[in-house]
């Protein structure tokens, strides 16, 4: 499968306030890249450097195998294929929907059929003759979902699209949104900084930290085995529990844990646990100290003896009153992430020998 998108040693600086150093990436055609990072990490400027709306200070951008973007050469953003869409949306209020469908495609091919078939793909058939402001946020970004594919562009890039917009019409966009962009076989830069909208939707998720691409993968295996502790931590709530490789596994305040990690026995690591990977029973040895309920779910905040905080992730029918001692216990079913130096090492699960 050939290259979509490609930056190399992108350099972007506002002033003296430097943004990208050094910025790579590389996006598959045909694929949906999810771009996260926390706000200020320079995922917009990557999207406006692509777009051709701002110019690199240095570095290189090519598209579907043209260079875009190099020292000397600044191709316009009309010539480079890609669509765009906003934050905002920014649709023209004095136009119909399918006027601001329409106003995507090339000039001279506005054809009332065309705009129609765009519709339809973006669920909003028969919509055409409404005006802008007269539909909902969800439709608004539809429209702008639609004008940005009426050129049939290269790539597609779509700028934290579903901030404005409440929590369960969110997901259902993320979800239509995937299927259309599927349905047109359109490569996709998507930027956010939501890490559930960037597992939901991204084939590959790549996470940003000042100006820089710290991991790229699938969603699960930047999820289950990020590289640094920053990852670990912006990708979910993430605990660090103190351990010591052994020759059995990994000597926990909770117990052995039947991991190993290849590091030499009596190694101190931080070992990466999150909610889903710390089950608590009826016992001794660690406090209930909060419980927040999300519905489906209940997730507890517990106190080792320690003082080490952990969370747990239980079933909503499963209770425990603030203050009730319990036992914990980790059994993730999957290896677990060490952290010796701030470096991941991933750990190897123990099995049984087989009986001869």
């Amino acid at each position: 499968m050939s290259d979509a998108i490609r930056l190399h040693g992108l350099r972007k600086s506002y002033g003296m306030l430097p943004v990208l150093q050094g910025f790579d990436l590389t996006v598959r055609r045909g694929t949906i890249l999810a771009l996260l990072g926390p706000s200020g990490c320079g995922k917009t400027t990557v999207l406006r450097l692509v777009a051709g709306l701002e110019l690199a200070d240095r570095g290189t951008i090519e598209i579907d195998g043209q260079v875009v973007t190099a020292p000397g050469v600044m191709v316009p953003p009309e010539r480079r294929r890609v669509g765009m869409v906003f934050q905002e949306y920014a649709l023209f209020p004095h136009l119909s929907v399918g006027g601001n469908v329409a106003y995507g495609l090339p000039r001279g091919r506005e054809e009332p059929s065309r705009v129609a078939e765009l519709l339809e793909m973006v669920g909003l058939a028969g919509l055409q003759d409404r005006m802008a402001y007269e539909l909902s946020g969800g439709q608004q970004q539809r429209v702008a979902l639609a004008r940005a594919l009426a050129r049939e562009p290269l790539v597609v890039l779509l700028d934290e699209p579903f901030s404005n917009l409440d929590a369960d019409l969110r997901q259902q966009l993320r979800e239509e949104m995937r299927e259309i962009l599927e349905r047109a076989h359109t490569t996709a830069l998507f930027v956010t900084h939501d890490q559930e909208e960037a597992l939901q939707i991204g084939d590959e998720v790549a996470v940003m930290d000042r100006g820089a691409v710290e991991q790229v993968g699938a969603p699960e295996v930047v999820y289950q085995q990020p590289r640094t502790r920053f990852i670990a931590s912006f990708l979910g709530r993430a605990d660090f529990l103190p351990a010591t490789v052994t020759a059995h596994g990994l000597l926990t305040e909770v117990g052995l844990i039947p991991q190993r990690p290849p590091l030499g026995e009596g190694t101190a690591v931080d070992l990466l646990v999150r909610a889903d990977d710390v089950a608590i029973t009826p016992g001794d040895g660690a406090v209930v100290v909060s419980r927040v309920f999300r519905g489906m779910q209940n997730v507890y905040r517990v106190r080792l003896p320690s003082g080490q905080i952990l969370h747990s992730l239980q079933d909503h029918t499963v209770s425990y009153p603030t203050g009730a001692t319990v036992r914990v216990t980790i059994d993730p079913g999957h290896p677990l992430v060490c952290f010796p130096n701030g470096e991941a090492v991933l750990a190897e699960v123990e099995r049984e020998a087989e009986p001869a």
